[in-house]
């Protein structure tokens, strides 16, 4: 079985792509703290490289931006080819297969696009918040 959870923030802002058969992809990397810290030394994070296909692709890269936590499940990947120069590169990433927001509207007021939905009328209906149908990243 291969199977990968992740919660983490991202480095930087994903990058969206088109592949030459007209295929969506996106790449970005999520910072994963570790669980323990040896005593007196900072938290150490692991950086993963991920990508994301097709719908995925296209939620992520409109919707989530640098600093942004997000949680995700998918597999890993390892892939190899040889650079211009004849060497062996080896490459191991993780193939998203679901992601979701990690934070609560309050925490990401710090990006842009997410201020916009922390700044949304109040209208918690038992945890829940009206939205209009032209917000959804899907259709209905």
């Amino acid at each position: 079985m291969n199977k990968v959870i992740l919660v983490g923030r991202l480095t930087k802002d994903p990058e969206l792509r088109v592949t030459q058969s007209g295929v969506n992809v996106c790449s970005f990397t999520v910072a994963c703290d570790r669980r323990f810290q040896k005593a007196g030394e900072e938290r150490q994070a692991d950086f993963i490289n991920c990508i994301a296909w097709r719908q995925q692709a296209d939620f992520i890269s409109k919707f989530f931006t640098k600093g942004m936590r997000i949680a995700l499940d998918g597999s890993i990947q390892t892939r190899s080819w040889d650079d211009n120069d004849g060497n062996k590169r080896y490459a191991t990433e993780v193939v998203v297969d679901h992601a979701e927001f990690a934070q609560s509207k309050n925490e990401s007021a710090g990006s842009s696009q997410a201020s916009s939905y922390a700044s949304a009328p109040s209208g918690d209906i038992d945890g829940f918040m009206p939205v209009e149908e032209e917000d959804l990243p899907f259709s209905l």
